[in-house]
């Protein structure tokens, strides 16, 4: 906690802090004069002051300390240039001390060194500008006092060495001042910048710490946490308190960083399983310097696992993508001479052979389909699709090329629901979904069922696919979108898997929901409205 601050309205494009060292030069000013009158009423004889004349000084130092009070108490209401109102004061505390010099007896009563002590301050005060001036003013009165002296009173020629000597003292001590009030305006601006700087810097840093994807804490040895992000209350599922010790957060956590200052180790690595989620945590603990504070990261195991298994996915897909355009040719022509077998007139043991290659060569077409249709995820061009329409043509076509009657499809959609989405990668994605679903469902009438559910406030559109087959088995639940996993004899494992790339490519998410008692997918998807007034925000920002 600071002290309190003199603060000062009107500053006349000075920084507070001139006015705020005038400030206490005032207070010198006012300390000064309330000594000579304190003096000069205890002790008129003893004290040496007024010597020559006490009256003079007496009304002298009277003024002096009225003229002091002035400053002090109008410092903060007179409306003057900073130089001006300076020079105004030096001006009078030359005036006022030279006549107190001149009452007390000239130069040998000690009083020009009063004179030093103004000229240093006002040279330091002003930080340098005008102290030649200053010293050329003083100089001037003392050796007009010692001048009027000598003429009035007959004073030794060789008082005007002493003077001399003392002249030149005023202007060492102008120079000494602006030299060192250079220096001091020098740091002044050095010291500024770096705050500047440093505020900078902290303000960086704490938009980096926040925006951080793992989680951050610095943790006192008293394991009072003294900072912490966003992302590491989400990770721990907690809600901090004002001032939180560790093991608000996490007790268990609490317990490895006491394993940890114990070992006394540079930095150490450790897992964590929180409670309640079952998230599991990389945790990590670093040394943060001489105060003893510790920097504690947390990272999402699950994140990093997945990221990993997207590395490893994108690097497969791009070899499946060259292995398949490499064989899509040789698998044209095994297909064709199939076909051309077939029409010859074989054997029944020959004809299945020829069925068996065709198959086959089939299977693995559809699976060269899959991986290149893969490889398109990032080419699209999302627009808004009207769902009532689009559903109504798509299940016509559907129907028509399984040989299936129309009827098994149960379709219930507002006419109004628009989802923003790439058609044909809709297109694909629904194929995929209903051809799985046509596949396990019992083919009555309305066995597979899409429903359209739109959320108008938060923008967000759910497309349903349900069919009445057997549900999706437990112990393949985990799997199913991952690829090349298949249940089917003649399946490919990659439609599902495309399904949900295709959606994550669009902005969506698809997700087995449960088991009703057949398979339930949602595709969750935004409207064209949502995406509007996003844009529309965007914008104003």
């Amino acid at each position: 906690m600071s002290g309190p601050r003199t603060e000062y309205p009107y500053t006349a494009g000075r920084p507070v802090s001139v006015w705020t060292s005038l400030h206490y030069f005032n207070i010198y000013r006012l300390v000064v004069a309330s000594v000579f009158l304190l003096a000069v009423a205890f002790y008129p004889r003893t004290s040496g002051l007024g010597s020559q004349s006490l009256t003079l000084f007496v009304w002298i130092s009277l003024a002096y300390w009225l003229v002091a009070i002035f400053f002090y108490g109008a410092l903060k209401r007179l409306r003057i240039a900073f130089n001006r109102l300076l020079t105004l004061q030096v001006a009078v505390d030359i005036l006022a001390i030279t006549l107190m010099m001149y009452a007390s007896g000239g130069e040998k009563s000690g009083l020009a060194v009063m004179l030093l002590v103004v000229l240093a301050a006002a040279g330091l005060v002003g930080q340098g500008r005008l102290a030649l001036f200053y010293a050329a003013s003083a100089t001037v009165a003392v050796l007009f006092e010692q001048t009027w002296r000598f003429l009035n009173f007959g004073a030794d020629l060789a008082d005007f060495v002493q003077a001399g000597i003392l002249c030149i003292g005023f202007f060492a001590t102008a120079v000494s001042a602006r030299l060192l009030a250079r220096r001091v305006i020098a740091n002044e601006a050095l010291a500024r910048q770096r705050g500047i700087d440093l505020a900078n810097q902290l303000s960086v840093s704490e938009r980096v710490i926040r925006d951080m994807q793992d989680g951050m804490m610095v943790v006192a040895p008293d394991e009072a946490v003294r900072q912490w992000n966003p992302q590491a209350e989400m990770l721990l599922g907690v809600r901090a308190p004002a001032r939180p010790d560790l093991a608000s957060f996490s007790v268990a956590l609490a317990s490895l960083y006491r394993d940890y200052r114990k070992g006394a180790r540079e930095q150490q690595l450790a897992s964590l399983r929180v409670a309640g989620s079952g998230t599991l945590l990389r945790v990590r603990f670093v040394h943060a310097g001489e105060s003893g504070d510790v920097l504690i990261y947390l990272e999402d195991m699950g994140r990093i696992q997945q990221q990993a298994q997207q590395i490893k996915l994108a690097a497969l897909g791009r070899l499946t993508a060259n292995i398949a355009h490499e064989i899509r040719n040789p698998l044209s022509a095994i297909s064709h001479a199939a076909e051309l077998l077939r029409e010859e007139k074989r054997t029944e043991g020959q004809a299945r052979l020829s069925r068996i290659i065709n198959d086959n060569a089939q299977r693995l077409e559809r699976l060269v389909r899959d991986v290149l249709e893969l490889g398109r995820r990032d080419r699209m061009a999302q627009e808004p699709i009207r769902l009532d329409g689009f559903l109504e043509s798509f299940l016509d076509e559907l129907a028509m090329r399984e040989e299936t009657d129309r009827s098994v499809f149960a379709q219930r959609a507002d006419a109004d629901a628009t989802l923003f989405f790439d058609r044909t990668h809709l297109n694909q994605v629904l194929w995929n979904l209903l051809s799985n679903a046509l596949r396990y469902c019992s083919r009555m009438p309305g066995a597979v069922r899409i429903e359209v559910r739109e959320s108008i406030p938060s923008g967000r559109v759910e497309l349903h696919v349900i069919d009445d087959g057997a549900g999706v088995d437990e112990e393949a639940c985990g799997n199913i979108f991952e690829p090349f996993f298949t249940t089917h004899s003649k399946g490919t494992g990659l439609g599902l898997y495309i399904a949900r790339e295709l959606c994550e490519a669009n902005d969506a998410s698809l997700e087995w929901v449960g088991n009703e008692p057949g398979a339930h997918f949602r595709i969750v998807g935004r409207s064209q409205q949502w995406r509007e007034d996003r844009n529309e925000g965007n914008g104003q920002d």
